[in-house]
């Protein structure tokens, strides 16, 4: 087979797939191909770049670095064809069904208010919307986006960035009024104090400790598995919160909720992006023009 009859995009496809999905059964029902069809794709593979990619098992798969290496390039150029074929298709007509995967924070605050005006440039689409603080696998939950905060882990996915929040601590009057407001770190140890249920990338509340930021261990007095119920818990006077601006930037105004230690808030920002999966072909209209939209509406 001459060098120009090699489908590259399609052995790269494949391979990321199989790499991805552990195994290449998984692979092979993704690409509608066969097993053995798929294991001799990756053996022509390795055999055409003269190294191996993949120490194979009964069990599992596992890259070499040579098979890691190849693969971050994969999934790169992958991403390229993808963009590429996006520009291609720019007149394609924005309908069907979106599925989108959201913090209920982000979901109510930010996503909410913006999706009339999205629906009424767009009434050929149908959104279904998913809330939850966890990271979903969108393939698994057959999501085209996601609403994330933090850095991006997965290099699969691609991120369109949709801006930075700054956080506070909040509580409620009634709390500050039975309990004092705090003035310093060391007043947090005498408070109930609000956490996740889950690991965060940050696993405490960074404060200033005179010119230094310091990361303060939040041992929590309630757990919630999500922002809106964290916020909800504040509202009702249980303890301190730390929840990002557009969660309680309504709160704070009303006064149904204040800002403390204050003084110490080091502005740290929490960044929002929107994600999706980074090849599998060209992105369809309906999803790109969400992501332009909320590219260029969001406000955090």
């Amino acid at each position: 087979m001459s060098r120009q009859d090699i489908n590259r995009s399609g052995e790269m496809d494949v391979f990321v797939r199989a790499v991805e999905l552990g195994g290449f059964t998984a692979a092979a029902t993704a690409c509608r191909m066969t097993p053995s069809a798929v294991s001799k794709l990756i053996a022509r593979l390795e055999a055409r770049l003269g190294t191996r990619l993949i120490n194979r098992s009964t069990r599992r798969l596992q890259l070499t670095p040579e098979g890691c290496a190849f693969y971050e390039r994969s999934v790169s150029i992958l991403a390229d064809i993808a963009e590429a074929e996006r520009y291609a298709s720019a007149g394609e007509q924005a309908a069907g069904p979106i599925r989108i995967n959201t913090s209920a924070s982000f979901g109510n605050h930010v996503l909410a208010p913006l999706l009339p005006a999205f629906m009424a440039l767009h009434p050929a689409v149908t959104l279904d919307i998913s809330y939850t603080d966890k990271i979903v696998d969108l393939m698994e939950e057959r999501a085209d986006v996601a609403i994330r905060a933090g850095p991006l882990k997965n290099s699969s996915l691609i991120a369109r960035k949709l801006g930075a929040a700054r956080k506070f601590i909040v509580a409620s009057p009634d709390y500050i009024l039975r309990n004092g407001q705090p003035v310093s770190i060391e007043d947090l140890r005498q408070h109930c104090r609000i956490g996740f249920s889950y690991s965060r990338a940050i696993g405490g509340w960074p404060l200033l400790d005179q010119d230094d930021t310091v990361l303060v261990p939040v041992t929590p007095g309630i757990q919630v598995g999500d922002g809106e119920g964290m916020r909800h818990l504040a509202l009702c006077g249980a303890g301190l919160a730390r929840l990002a601006a557009f969660t309680v930037r309504a709160d704070i105004a009303a006064g149904r909720l204040v800002s403390v230690l204050e003084d110490l808030n080091p502005g740290d920002l929490e960044e929002f992006s929107a994600v999706y999966i980074g090849h599998g072909g060209p992105l369809p209209a309906r999803v790109r023009t969400l992501l332009d939209f909320l590219a260029a509406n969001v406000r955090l």
